[in-house]
């Protein structure tokens, strides 16, 4: 997967909801429904799109399945957002570079 799964995945605000919840730790999944406006079907069909981008991790203890951020699966995605952020610096670098050494006759 790459980062547009991540994108993709995230760009729903009810899956976004969902993540931020489990920012705070692991949860079952009626734990987690209870938290949001949609129903608990509703909630377990978010959390395997979430889980399908490799943004979160199910396990399963006894007859409950309990989800928790895979911080790994962040990682194409930061990758990809920090090469923005390379983009910024190096035109930052080259503004102060220019305006600290101007042309002559400017």
């Amino acid at each position: 997967m790459t980062y547009e799964a991540s994108l993709s995945a995230l760009a729903d605000p009810t899956r976004r909801k969902i993540f931020e919840v489990l920012r705070t730790g692991p949860k079952a999944v009626g734990e987690i429904a209870r938290l949001q406006t949609v129903s608990r079907p509703a909630v377990s069909q978010h959390l395997r799109v979430l889980e399908t981008a490799r943004l979160v991790a199910v396990k399963a203890e006894g007859n409950r399945n309990v989800y928790a951020i895979r911080t790994e699966g962040l990682v194409d995605l930061r990758r990809w957002l920090e090469g923005f952020w390379s983009d910024v610096l190096s035109s930052y670098t080259a503004e102060i570079e220019r305006q600290m050494n101007p042309k002559k006759g400017n």
